[in-house]
């Protein structure tokens, strides 16, 4: 079997923002702990689909990944560089090859701007930095190269982002991301403000360029369907932490953690007779908040199987079956005497 080199190596991430009080004299009281000591590598070619409920810390994963928000300690190796240490000259270079869909297609485009200059923009300023040798007549080819690889049509270029239907806005999106030609791209649940009929439209185009340029993902999504039909890997989170990682396949059919598992007897089916016979798991407990230091398992509150020991231990992201890896001190090196 091919072995991929790895493109993308996340080491223990964290990311806290600081809880103020006061107007004018600020004092910090305390942290959202967004994200909790995340680790994980995304080979060349591949996508990782990184799946959890609303409040976990997928999106803050990303963000520090692109470098949008600092992070507050960790290592984001991307190919053979710590983005952590780069300056802003050395970042920007870097950028190149690591770009970003945003969740809301018309919110990340400027209303303002024409779709051919929106676009061009990435282009015009690498080429102002004089990181970027093209002209403006090839900087137009592109933009029209692009909008036909995304399939929007060139006579569209002088048109605004509000006469396009959500599905086009994001195809715009898609092809302001490849204006660099990079080698990864962050997909911040791309279809989830899509409907239903236009997401597989998107998520089939992501894996035709995927398959027609090399493209490494890390796509995010709270759909299990939509991530197991696109990734090669699910990383599923909770509270900050990544609590199981596998195959798509191996995770969706045999999930070890009671937290996908509970995520995947949600997941609808479209067979009434599987639907009717399959039972939901329902998770009791409340959710612990974010501004409090981990004293155990995060999830020790509402797993249907608590020890004693799960309540003061943090258990270790360790792998049990092959590259089955697994949060849960039942299984492993990991388990509980």
């Amino acid at each position: 079997m091919e072995t991929r080199a790895v493109l993308c190596d996340v080491r223990d991430l964290r990311v806290h923002f600081a809880l103020q009080k006061g107007l004018v004299f600020k004092t910090t009281i305390g942290a959202i702990r967004a994200v909790d000591g995340v680790s994980f590598t995304i080979s060349q070619g591949e996508t990782l689909g990184l799946v959890g409920e609303s409040g976990c810390g997928k999106t803050t994963t990303a963000r520090a990944l692109a470098r949008l928000v600092q992070p507050t300690s960790g290592e984001i190796f991307f190919a053979g560089q710590d983005l952590c240490r780069l300056s802003k000259e050395e970042l920007l270079k870097t950028r190149m090859d690591l770009q970003m869909i945003f969740q809301d297609p018309y919110a990340s485009l400027n209303p303002r701007m024409k779709v051919a200059d929106i676009i061009a923009e990435p282009m015009q300023i690498y080429v102002k930095r004089r990181l970027l040798d093209m002209s403006k007549r090839d900087i137009r080819k592109r933009v029209e190269e692009l909008m036909d690889r995304v399939g929007l049509s060139k006579i569209f270029m002088d048109r605004y982002p509000h006469e396009f239907s959500g599905g086009q806005r994001q195809r715009i999106g898609i092809a302001r991301a490849l204006a660099l030609n990079p080698r990864m791209i962050i997909a911040d649940e791309p279809v989830s403000a899509l409907d239903v009929s236009i997401r597989s439209q998107i998520i089939n185009l992501l894996m035709d360029l995927q398959k027609g340029l090399g493209l490494t993902y890390l796509f995010i999504s709270h759909d299990l369907a939509v991530v197991k039909y696109i990734s090669s890997r699910i990383a599923v989170m909770y509270l900050g932490t990544i609590v199981e990682m596998a195959k798509a396949a191996d995770l969706c059919t045999a999930p070890l953690h009671p937290y996908p598992r509970a995520l995947l007897s949600a997941s609808p089916v479209p067979d009434p007779r599987v639907e009717r016979e399959r039972k939901r798991i329902l998770l009791k407990g409340d959710v612990l908040s974010l501004d409090q230091e981990k004293q155990g398992c995060s999830f020790y509150a509402r797993c249907p199987t608590p020890r004693e020991h799960c309540r003061v231990n943090v258990p270790p992201l360790v792998s049990v079956q092959g590259d089955h890896q697994v949060a849960c001190f039942l299984y492993g090196k990991s388990q509980a005497k």
